[in-house]
């Protein structure tokens, strides 16, 4: 199979071939259909303080098809995206973390962001059968690549409590800060203003259901949202 493998900071991913995956039991391979670009992704490439393996296949947005599978329940075909996670040997028979940690706990590996859990920037992928989700024939495997991010968005506005009657300020439009300014719309907040420094994010945060946007640095935000 084909796979974009990440080799150095600042360099471009390379296209190589690679082994095809297999399934062990309880895992199932996945033809990836799409896979997301993260701004994880993107800083994962640069300096930081936590290198990036060399040879990691980055991409955890991912939806496709089974290919090969080695779990009870799961047929080739069948259109799925999944949680990125590979639990430690140690927890494999559990089915998932004994401490209920998930992605929290740090020996659980993060598929896309270590060598020996490939993403999904290649043509293929395994993944725990307990962490895959079946993707509705009427949701297109383009729109189910999206889950993940907008998942992140629908989780902080659940924290936020009640915002029927709401003011809200999200600070950032990027597809995290969008995604919470559609599910704070829908969970009835009465005013949305979006701070953002890029004109076209700020844009996209009005048609996406903001009613103003403050721009940093122009005015100070809190104070720019006291007089909304």
């Amino acid at each position: 199979m084909r796979a974009a493998v990440f080799h150095r900071e600042g360099s471009p991913l390379t296209i190589e071939d690679r082994q095809t995956p297999t399934a062990r039991p309880g895992e199932l391979v996945l033809k990836v259909a799409y896979c997301g670009i993260c701004g994880t992704d993107l800083h994962a490439t640069e300096k930081s303080a936590i290198p990036l393996e060399p040879g990691t296949v980055l991409g955890h947005e991912f939806s496709g098809t089974v290919a090969e599978s080695a779990a009870p329940g799961w047929q080739r075909g069948d259109r799925i995206i999944g949680l990125p996670l590979f639990e430690c040997d140690d927890c494999r028979p559990f089915g998932g973390c004994r401490d209920r940690l998930g992605i929290l706990c740090g020996r659980t590996r993060v598929i896309g962001l270590a060598a020996e859990t490939p993403g999904g920037y290649a043509e293929y992928l395994t993944l725990p059968a307990h962490n895959a989700l079946r993707v509705p024939d009427s949701v297109d495997l383009r729109d189910a690549a999206l889950t993940e991010p907008l998942s992140v968005g629908a989780h902080a506005v659940r924290l936020a409590g009640g915002l029927l009657g709401a003011r809200i300020l999200v600070i950032g439009a990027g597809p995290i800060g969008l995604a919470v300014t559609v599910f704070a719309r829908a969970s009835g907040a009465r005013h949305l203003a979006v701070s953002e420094l890029d004109p076209v994010r700020r844009e996209r945060a009005v048609a996406f259901g903001a009613d103003a946007t403050i721009v940093p640095g122009a005015e100070q935000v809190g104070a720019a949202f006291a007089r909304m």
